[in-house]
């Protein structure tokens, strides 16, 4: 009986003792723990700042994705998968965007009205075609001071928000009053940049 007992308890032992010894640190591989293996950058990590060279077609599809992203977003509010602050700050992605968009717009079309005029004092084409490329210059630019006007509305707006909804947060203790006073400073610098 004290052998039938004996044999699985020894062959447990040296089961265990195998394992242990495999796990000992002299038997590391090379390979890197999961904590050293830096994580892969998300596209919403990367950053907002306006293309210098405004390329026109690379701020199309970042507009579209914008827009793509915020017309869900009310929806996933009202079922409480997102917060009211995403939302917020996703519509108002979608006015930076747009603004961005148009002004690059009116850059090229800055840049087709210099080379047109250009050709005409070479005598490449006629005036009217020149004419014709003010004219959308002129409405672009004009669609520009619009959506200037509607994103310093939007930010705004998204800064009184944010302004309000520090100080019911310090209020209930959960914020503190240098959040109260940053949301201040940025309202106060946006309505100093609108004068």
């Amino acid at each position: 009986m004290i052998r039938r007992v004996a044999l699985p308890i020894a062959l447990l032992a040296t089961v265990m003792l195998t394992l242990a010894a495999g796990q000992s640190p002299g038997n590391k591989s090379e390979e890197p723990e999961p904590f050293d293996i830096e994580p892969p950058i998300l596209k919403q990590n990367l950053s907002d700042e306006p293309l210098p060279d405004g390329d026109v077609a690379r701020l199309e599809k970042q507009f579209e994705r914008a827009k793509r992203n915020a017309e869900g977003a009310e929806r996933l509010y009202k079922i409480g998968v997102l917060a009211k602050v995403e939302v917020e700050q996703r519509l108002l992605k979608v006015v930076r965007y747009e603004s961005d968009l148009v002004n690059a717009r009116v850059a090229r079309a800055k840049e087709e009205v210099a080379a047109k005029e250009s050709q005409v004092a070479a005598g490449e084409i006629t005036k009217d075609e020149l004419e014709a490329v003010k004219t959308v210059l002129a409405q672009l630019t004009e669609t520009a001071q619009v959506a200037a006007a509607k994103r310093e509305r939007a930010e705004l707006e998204a800064a009184e928000a944010n302004l309000r909804r520090q100080q019911k947060l310090l209020k209930l203790g959960i914020a503190q009053k240098s959040d109260v006073t940053d949301a201040q400073e940025k309202l106060a610098q946006l309505k100093a940049q609108q004068k």
